[in-house]
């Protein structure tokens, strides 16, 4: 689930875009990859509330479109059921889609 907060669109034209996902077993620590982090695997690890959801909130260009997956501790990659659409990437499976 994506959820989408403008920020004072005058001095930077940024968006507070915070990234969810439901609680999963197994799951020791879960790290948001994307356009935005160049689809490094470490950058952006996800902070886990007391009922195991995981979210991560960042600042992100407007009209834009960003691609982007959830990657498991164990190497296990997830896409979001609930955003703007998924395309197919390079290695042959789908990226999610957030336009922001």
């Amino acid at each position: 689930m994506v959820t989408k907060h403008k920020i004072n669109k005058r001095k930077n034209c940024k968006v507070r875009v915070t990234f969810a996902m439901p609680a999963m077993n197994s799951c020791g620590c879960l790290y948001l990859v994307g356009r935005f982090n160049e689809w490094n695997e470490s950058v952006y690890r996800m902070q886990r509330a007391a009922d195991g959801t995981w979210s991560l909130t960042l600042e992100l260009e407007s009209g834009r479109d960003y691609q982007y997956r959830y990657r498991t501790d164990n190497g296990i990659w997830h896409n979001d059921s609930d955003v703007n659409g998924h395309v197919q990437n390079p290695d042959g499976s789908d990226s999610s889609v957030v336009r922001v």
